[in-house]
């Protein structure tokens, strides 16, 4: 309890950044959502690209998973990936490297959710609105978790470029500052993953096929 405490005490001490990189995140999938609404041929473009992505190559055993109704699977690799390469190797990573650059690819990532997951049209039956909640309801929950992640980047490097931010005045022990702080964040992105984890393998496997 105490470092999910510690954790929390951080969000709120960089709220302003939190709140920030969380308008910035839903922000773009929103605006995206809409331009891919006037452009079909490259939403249907980009699913193609994905389902293929995932079929074969180093995803297939997520897809198999997913596809052959493995649900302790499908959620534990589901974490996994989300939690390695969408989080520590795509953002945190390179900001370690780079002070921010891992920002970026949270940015495309959440454009690239928008177009994806597009509605198609605002006719839908009632089982098609059901599925759009749920898929919403996902978005938001792996988000955040995408939303710390990019904080704990943007403290790690804050930390480093400016010291004094975190109460020191070296960028060496800036640095370190923000990898413990970042190590705090990651508890509550753990969390957050694992729920959404469990969350979409569920709606997946069971609830939409229940739902056709």
């Amino acid at each position: 309890m105490a470092a999910i405490h510690n954790a929390l005490n951080l969000v709120r001490a960089f709220r302003r950044s939190y709140l920030t990189l969380n308008v910035l995140y839903y922000g773009l999938i929103a605006a995206a959502m809409v331009y891919a609404a006037f452009n079909r041929p490259l939403q249907q473009e980009l699913m193609e690209n994905v389902l293929s992505s995932f079929s074969q190559g180093p995803l297939a055993p997520v897809w198999n998973a997913y596809s052959g109704g493995q649900l302790l699977a499908a959620i534990v690799l589901t974490f996994v990936v989300n939690l390695l390469i969408g989080s520590f190797v795509t953002i945190t990573l390179p900001s370690l490297v780079i002070p921010f650059s891992g920002l970026l690819q949270g940015v495309v990532r959440a454009v690239l959710w928008g177009l994806l997951f597009s509605p198609p049209t605002l006719e839908v039956s009632g089982a098609e609105l059901i599925q759009g909640l749920l898929t919403f309801i996902l978005l938001v929950m792996e988000g955040q978790a995408y939303v710390l992640t990019m904080l704990a980047a943007t403290i790690q490097s804050q930390a480093f470029l400016f010291p004094q931010s975190v109460g020191t005045t070296s960028r060496r022990q800036g640095y370190r500052v923000g990898i413990k702080h970042s190590l705090h964040l990651y508890l509550l992105v753990v969390l957050q993953l694992a729920v959404a984890a469990i969350y979409e393998a569920l709606v997946a496997i069971v609830v939409i096929p229940w739902l056709d």
